[in-house]
């Protein structure tokens, strides 16, 4: 039992710690919205959402180890450079938004726990991120990474204090109670948009490349075949235990805010350390507690893919050198990039710009935005000029532009309800 428990550990990494960076404090919020705001009545999409994640990010990373780059590489070297700057750019503004929202999330977490200055908690947060990855090398940061996925547990733990209805519970999920309005579709949006996250499309792959080239003598599968069955059963079964630990957890954070903070008619929820202070009256300490240790833990685990996974894609995208397992003089303009969208996204929450509403608009700019890179991926994934023997086979390619066309058509939605 426990050998067979070591050898699925051994498997996991990549597709885990991707999976895990997806419940950032910024999507406990937009979960924690959803829950507020709606009740059981979101839940639906978080399960249906489950094997259309899974099989958006299992095209990812097949695209980084069968062509040995990130996305960002394969944009470049196989379509226009105009779609290049703006699908980079557009990654580059929103992470960077996304760690102010999360690095200002961990500062009141840790604020509300035990006293003093968010910001000053938010400062130092970034700065720990950015040493993290300037002076810990991959070999070593990837189990780091792998160890703080721990910190999601914290929310299976705060839904064992709440009670829930299962009747309720069971309805909600199997019978969506869909609603067609503004704020609905806007949420639904949202909620795709931290789920289906294209940073999380360029971070697997480019995860991918690193395990690859960590190993001396390895080369990208499209050029070795040899092993190739074993890498790509290895990739599914990674993707498919990150993304359903994934999911679970925002099910749970869901399901626990509209057990306590919807039936207690608290239905706005802006942050995620607003969302455990709420908690504390109606579940206790315990739970709260729980809520905001978690946000700080996940914190520490997403930042660093944030701002890793901009850039991957800037530093791929200008042709500079490029790894976690380089030293920081050996990749200036990389870990340039990691630096500034880190202290950037800290600096924004010394601004008067509201992190928050800026968040909500990023959230919905992520599930826009996902659409056409989702497009890119999936056209990628069946050229053999690309992938070489390794193109996506049928049931992969139905899933994936079963996720595509699904984010395609609430964005359309959602678009349509505002023009009414």
């Amino acid at each position: 039992m426990l050998a067979r428990l070591h050898r699925l550990l051994a498997r996991l990494g990549p597709g885990l710690v991707t999976g895990a960076a997806d419940d950032d404090p910024s999507g406990i919020a937009t979960y924690s919205q959803a829950g507020a705001q709606f009740g059981l009545g979101m839940l639906w999409s978080v399960l249906l959402t489950t094997p259309l994640m899974v099989g958006i990010q299992v095209v990812s990373a097949r695209i980084g180890r069968v062509t040995g780059h990130g996305i960002a590489r394969n944009i470049r070297d196989h379509y226009s450079k105009r779609l290049l700057i703006f699908i980079v750019g557009i990654l580059l503004v929103a992470n960077t938004i996304n760690i102010a929202a999360d690095l200002g999330a961990m500062g009141e977490a840790l604020q509300l726990v035990v006293g003093g200055r968010p910001h000053a908690y938010t400062l130092v947060f970034g700065v720990l991120v950015v040493l993290m990855q300037l002076f810990i090398p991959y070999r070593r940061l990837a189990p780091l990474l792998k160890w703080l996925t721990l910190s999601l547990f914290a929310y299976a733990a705060v839904l064992l204090t709440v009670k829930i209805p299962w009747a309720q519970l069971v309805t909600a999920t199997l019978i969506p109670p869909v609603k067609l309005t503004r704020d609905y579709l806007m949420l639904l949006v949202g909620v795709l948009g931290t789920t289906i996250s294209p940073y999380l499309f360029f971070w697997q792959a480019s995860q991918e490349v690193e395990e690859q080239r960590m190993v001396a003598g390895e080369l990208p599968l499209r050029h070795a075949r040899l092993g190739a069955r074993e890498h790509l059963r290895r990739i599914r079964i990674d993707t498919w235990f990150g993304m359903a630990l994934s999911n679970a957890i925002a099910f749970s954070i869901m399901l626990t805010t509209a057990v306590t903070l919807h039936d207690a008619g608290i239905t706005s929820i802006q942050t995620s350390a607003q969302a455990a202070q709420a908690l504390r009256p109606i579940a206790g300490d315990f739970a709260f507690l729980l809520f905001a240790w978690g946000i700080i833990g996940t914190g520490l685990l997403a930042v660093p893919v944030l701002a890793g996974s901009a850039a991957y894609a800037v530093a791929e995208a200008m042709q500079w050198p490029i790894g976690l397992e380089l030293q920081p003089l050996e990749a200036k303009g990389f870990y340039g990039i990691i630096a500034l969208a880190t202290l950037l996204g800290a600096g924004i929450d010394f601004t008067p710009i509201d992190p928050i509403k800026a968040l909500v608009w990023s959230a919905v700019l992520n599930g826009i935005v996902a659409v056409p890179i989702m497009v890119v991926m999936m056209r990628m994934a069946v050229r053999p000029d690309i992938m070489g023997p390794f193109v996506i086979r049928p049931k992969l390619k139905r899933l994936g532009w079963a996720a595509t066309a699904f984010m395609a058509v609430t964005v359309a939605a959602m678009l349509g309800a505002f023009a009414v």
